[in-house]
């Protein structure tokens, strides 16, 4: 069994075949599915896929691009999303000075405020942290007391950073372009983090793994990450497989699968 982690099935990209999607990916072995909000509308969407697919569940939040356009009413309105069944998470919430699509003073501030909502629910995060490491260490490491837990999504940092993110109780979340050959550092990363500390994802329908790179992702193609893994730390597929499904169950307090 298998679960991706992070996924945007809610996205147009899916409209034409979401089913079929779906289909493929409980066929290679993908039993449960997290799709991510990135602001409200797309966190209502996600919602409805939980109600649609028994093996989808949903994450509510607003992504830190997102971050000038959101105000009071969005918050409250995330706050009652994440009380919703199947909402097992608050994100994808973080820091991204890459691309600076929104200033990072309301990133900041929508950042802080999203993790008192999770906070406030005892949900887990779904970070974002793209060229803000040190920031966003430092803003979690401000909610370690409070027994925090969550995930670096599609982790971009080093052996180093991912060890600092695990000893604050972080999971690290291994995205599809680790099967690229030139990813040197992310391969690095997940040869050696200890296997109690990773998840898998794919970030669809972004960063489509080998041999689908150019193409839509999807979950169904989160068997190539999780293949990669395994020849990395030179053990089976299925234990990687087991594990890493092991480890979003317990984060996301998934229910057996039903499928």
């Amino acid at each position: 069994m298998l679960i991706d982690s992070h996924t945007h099935l809610d996205m147009k990209k899916f409209d034409s075949d979401r089913d079929q999607v779906i289909e493929r990916a409980l066929s290679a072995g993908v039993r449960q599915i997290i799709t991510i909000g990135i602001d409200t509308k797309s966190s209502m969407k996600a919602v409805a896929l939980t109600e649609r697919y028994p093996s989808v569940f949903a994450s509510a939040g607003i992504h830190p691009h997102n971050a000038d356009r959101a105000d009071f009413h969005d918050l409250k309105h995330i706050a009652l999303l994440a009380r919703r069944e199947k909402v097992v998470a608050i994100g994808e919430i973080g820091l991204d000075f890459y691309r600076n699509l929104s200033s990072r003073k309301k990133q900041r501030e929508l950042f802080h405020q999203q993790l008192d909502i999770a906070l406030s629910v005892d949900l887990p995060v779904v970070i974002h942290d793209r060229e803000a490491h040190e920031e966003v260490l430092e803003t979690l490491s401000s909610f370690k007391r409070n027994g925090f837990k969550g995930v670096i999504h599609c982790f971009s940092g080093d052996y180093n950073l991912a060890k600092t993110f695990i000893g604050m109780g972080y999971y690290i979340s291994i995205p599809g372009t680790i099967t690229v050959k030139n990813a040197r550092q992310m391969q690095d990363v997940a040869a050696r983090i200890p296997s109690s500390k990773m998840l898998l994802e794919t970030d669809a329908p972004f960063l489509a793994p080998l041999p689908h790179r150019g193409q839509r992702n999807e979950p169904s193609f989160v068997i190539h990450t999780a293949q990669k893994v395994a020849e990395l730390r030179g053990i089976p597929f299925e234990e990687v497989a087991q594990e890493t499904s092991n480890n979003a169950s317990q984060l996301f307090n998934l229910p057996l699968p039903t499928q």
